[in-house]
């Protein structure tokens, strides 16, 4: 194992700890020795990881410590190609221009055998079939679960009839031929899913609506069934 990719593992196994972890442990979930984890907590400490601690009381790594790009693997370079292409087919203009730029940004700082793997990537997405009219801006829908404002909408359902809601979203499901809001509605007091294409009006609000994002993500997967995430 090269040491570049050393530090990774102990950085990604570090960020699963969110209190002190005792450096045995560390060593023993990386493959290392105790005196390799502690050089190489010294190495990252003087990249600019916030690790605290010292041997015997254990260390933990505060949020916010980003390695190089360099240290992306050819896999992970294949995924970020990937899934930057597939955002960028989205009727979605500001997200598919963001995911371009990131790419961008990210390839110019690749050492240059890297750089070519991103742009000689054999990785493809078909082109999308069967485009669906949206009848809002996906951008003020992610702004508005962003800053957690309640949405007022007028929604179109499968026979045609129209209703006014007042809805809390907190994720938006992006599928191959539609795109759907995740959110609690006030009128039906329960969680629901608004297809973007049946929506003839939407209006984000000043109104900050009273529970956290991740909260209601939570409870929706509750109640759907769905796995938390690791």
């Amino acid at each position: 194992m090269s040491r570049s990719q050393r530090l990774l593992d102990l950085i990604q196994t570090m960020r699963r700890y969110r209190r002190p972890v005792s450096g045995r442990v560390l060593a023993e979930e990386t493959g290392i020795s105790i005196r390799t984890l502690y050089r190489d907590i010294a190495t990252l400490q003087a990249q600019g990881a916030d690790i605290e601690g010292e041997p015997g009381l254990g260390y933990v790594l505060r949020p916010g410590f980003m390695l190089p790009p360099l240290m992306f693997t050819e896999e992970e370079i294949e995924a970020l190609v990937l899934g930057s292409r597939w955002v960028s087919k989205q009727p979605d203009n500001r997200l598919s221009t963001a995911a371009r730029d990131a790419l961008n940004k990210i390839a110019a700082v690749l050492p240059d055998d890297l750089r070519d793997n991103v742009d000689a990537s054999t990785l493809l997405v078909g082109p999308r079939e069967n485009h669906t009219t949206e009848g809002v801006d996906l951008a003020s829908v992610r702004k508005a679960i962003r800053s957690e404002r309640k949405l007022d909408i007028t929604y179109r359902d499968l026979n045609g009839s129209e209703s006014s809601r007042l809805i809390w979203p907190f994720a938006l499901g992006f599928f191959d031929k539609v795109r759907v809001i995740i959110a609690w509605c006030e009128l039906r007091q329960d969680f629901r899913h608004f297809r973007t294409d049946r929506l003839s009006r939407l209006a984000v609000t000043d109104i900050r609506y009273p529970k956290r994002r991740q909260i209601l993500l939570k409870e929706w997967r509750d109640k759907q069934g769905i796995a938390q995430p690791d």
